[in-house]
């Protein structure tokens, strides 16, 4: 939620030993102390959040470096290069500023082993106008070279929930006996490590009401797709020549087993003007027989190529 090329930086212990000293530097401008009732860990996560807020705010790739998980740099990294955008700088373009959370509560932090999660709740502030309302703000974290770094964070909007805002107003954080507040292991889904822009963007598309898709694409793109509409970036990209997809799908419950479902592919251009290409298409329609598992194959030929290039 909160998603030109320059020499990419390992993500190795000696590399965050060598980033100690900005990283300290950074501790010390952030105004943060041990207050009644705050615990160690209350203080080193939001002090975490703080350094990657400022960091995205002030478009401030070293301190952005220094704060982020190694794991969710290389996820960040390979969605960049699967789209062709520029890297490092494509990092702080984002729909909305991520909110500060210096007027925010933590209503709660835990941490279980390298991992860590905090629950802020406010007026959080994207700064798109308008008066900010109460709600949740949910940051997970992974400790590495004895440093809390941030992984990500998780906006959960109680306009619809007008009771559980009240509870936590009141002091009743019952809401957050969920396993989704809960530490837990952060794990890309995408092993592959990109260094540069792929040769041709590909988003994977899925509809499937009353059911969830499972994707993996060209081997290497894995996706979820689970009673939705949407696309999703395929990383590493298309090739020229054959590309595979394999899809396994079920029945969600409450779902009528009957319902239609679509996944495609599509190639992208760079060149104003150009459509995307339907490169692969799975359809089965309102009644029809849906297979469990699905292989498909398709070729991006060189004519699909020129017309990508706008030729």
């Amino acid at each position: 939620m909160l998603s030109k090329t320059v020499g990419l930086i390992k993500d190795t212990p000696n590399y965050f030993l060598n980033m100690q000293r900005l990283f300290l530097t950074l501790l010390f401008l952030l105004p943060i102390t041990l207050t009644h009732g705050k615990t160690k860990l209350d203080v080193d996560l939001a002090r975490t959040y703080i350094i990657w807020q400022k960091a995205m705010v002030n478009k401030d790739f070293r301190a952005w470096d220094s704060i982020v998980a190694s794991e969710r740099k290389k996820e960040v990294r390979n969605r960049i290069h699967s789209e062709k955008f520029g890297f490092p700088s494509q990092i702080f373009v984002v729909p909305v500023q991520p909110p500060a959370v210096k007027d925010l509560k933590m209503l709660q932090s835990k941490a279980s082993g390298d991992f860590a999660k905090a629950v802020f709740f406010g007026k959080v502030d994207f700064n798109v106008g308008g008066e900010p309302t109460d709600n949740i703000l949910v940051v997970s974290y992974q400790n590495q070279a004895n440093y809390w770094r941030f992984v990500k964070a998780e906006y959960i909007n109680l306009t619809s929930l007008p009771d559980v805002r009240k509870q936590i107003m009141k002091g009743d954080l019952s809401y957050l006996k969920h396993p989704d507040f809960e530490p837990a292991p952060y794990k890309r889904k995408n092993t592959i490590e990109l260094k540069g822009a792929v040769p041709i963007i590909a988003k994977v598309y899925g509809y499937c009401p009353g059911r969830e898709v499972k994707v993996v694409f060209n081997d290497r793109s894995n996706h979820l797709f689970q009673n939705t509409k949407e696309a999703d970036v395929a990383v590493g990209g298309a090739a020229t020549g054959a590309n595979n997809i394999q899809m396994a799908i079920k029945s969600l419950p409450g779902g009528q087993k009957n319902e239609p479902l679509c996944v495609r592919v599509y190639l992208f251009s760079q060149v104003n003007g150009v459509k995307p290409i339907k490169a692969y298409e799975y359809l089965v329609p309102e009644g029809g027989k849906v297979k469990s598992v699905n292989i498909g194959n398709f070729n991006v030929t060189p004519e699909m190529v020129k017309t990508l290039q706008g030729k």
